[in-house]
């Protein structure tokens, strides 16, 4: 059988005296790849000299360490975790390997919620979660998918449409506050305090919920928020000025509140807690059995069933669109733009990055075009009347 030359490997030999032939040592291997820098004159490393030699004491994290990373990663984001979740279900129905996954089954993983028909904004935010979970330096290459997903675009129109929030305004908050604190119990408190503070604040329930009594100061016309930073300013403490008004009662809900915790004992650490059915508020022991993640933080997946539950039971509507947390962001920053608001003010409020068109867009354009009745310049038929004249 002939063996082409190009598919040889040719490797220099000699002979010994007993005759034994012996392959000579392999030539050293090149150390280098697409991040290798050298100063002029230094030897590029091999495999026989390399540039750097490292122990175990160089790979192997500390104990104290590796704990601290642990429990990060048990703070992640709840998106972040159920995306994954369900990526490594997903690898492990198709036999496939989850982290470090390799491009074609991250392009596979996509294609596949494309055929769930999801929302393209979810697919996207899915698939870059899974990506930024993978070790650095082993990250999948997404052009592949990201081609899918504009394909996906075109064919699938319905897939572009975002599930917006109902906006809660001062109209629907009001009566849910009532509603909330009709029976003067403990959790009422807590949520009408929960649901003012969520709407004056304009923030992200994960920012309601991981606020420290630390944080704030309640004055007899405002409450004061101090942030250390938020999702558009990273590392950016700031403070927020939460001026009262007579129909939120800000200042009264939010004392009413902070005075019980007081009362239990409670003077540090969150401020919206869990509630047992006694009026009590439940021990850090209680919660470490219950919430192993959270600790004595509510989650934010609280704050939205607490909003739907006060929602439905002051017997309110929506117009087609879901009520969520996010409602109490949304009807703030609709006040506020129905009520003129300029594009800065809006930003200001909500903290939003400069230049966003979210707020103006998303709340405050729909808002206005529902109420815009074009046909109203169109006078009423009635042959009747004009028949008279």
């Amino acid at each position: 059988m002939s063996v082409d030359a190009a598919d040889e490997e040719f490797v220099e030999a000699e002979l010994v005296e007993d005759g034994e032939l012996v392959r000579a040592t392999p030539a050293p291997r090149l150390l280098v790849n697409q991040h290798t820098a050298l100063m002029p004159g230094e030897a590029i490393p091999t495999s026989d000299n390399p540039r750097t030699t490292y122990t175990e004491r160089d790979v192997y994290y500390s104990e104290e360490t590796a704990q601290a990373i642990k429990d990060a990663e048990a703070e992640e984001s709840p998106q972040r975790r159920t995306a994954m979740r369900l990526f490594e279900d997903w690898c492990a129905e198709q036999k496939q390997v989850a982290k470090p996954c390799t491009t074609k089954t991250y392009t596979e993983y996509g294609h596949h919620l494309m055929s769930r028909g999801l929302k393209v904004t979810t697919i996207r935010h899915y698939m870059s979660l899974i990506r930024t979970s993978m070790p650095a330096g082993e990250r999948p290459d997404p052009s592949v998918y990201l081609l899918l997903l504009r394909h996906y675009r075109k064919k699938n129109k319905r897939a572009l449409r975002r599930k917006e929030a109902f906006p809660i305004t001062l109209s629907y908050l009001v009566p849910m506050m009532k509603k909330a604190e009709a029976d003067d119990r403990p959790i009422g408190w807590r949520d009408s305090a929960m649901l003012a503070f969520g709407y004056r604040f304009l923030g992200r329930s994960i920012e309601d919920v991981d606020l420290d009594l630390e944080d704030l100061t309640i004055l007899d016309d405002m409450v004061t928020v101090w942030l250390a930073e938020d999702k558009t300013h990273k590392g950016e403490e700031q403070t927020i000025y939460l001026h009262d008004r007579e129909d939120l009662r800000l200042v009264f809900r939010m004392r009413r509140w902070v005075d019980y915790l007081a009362s239990q004992g409670i003077t540090t650490g969150p401020v919206f807690r869990e509630v047992k059915r006694n009026g009590t508020v439940a021990s850090s022991e209680t919660r470490a059995k219950t919430a192993t993640k959270r600790g004595d933080h509510l989650r934010p997946q609280t704050v939205n069933e607490r909003v739907k539950l006060w929602f439905a039971a002051a017997g309110l509507k929506t117009d087609g669109r879901p009520v969520s947390s996010h409602s109490l962001r949304a009807g703030g920053a609709t006040d506020l733009g129905v009520n003129g608001a300029t594009d800065e003010e809006l930003e200001a409020a909500g903290r939003w990055k400069k230049g966003s068109r979210i707020p103006r867009e998303r709340y405050v354009r729909p808002t206005k075009s529902a109420a815009k009745d074009l046909f109203k310049k169109v006078p009423m038929h009635n042959p009747e009347a004009q028949a008279q004249e």
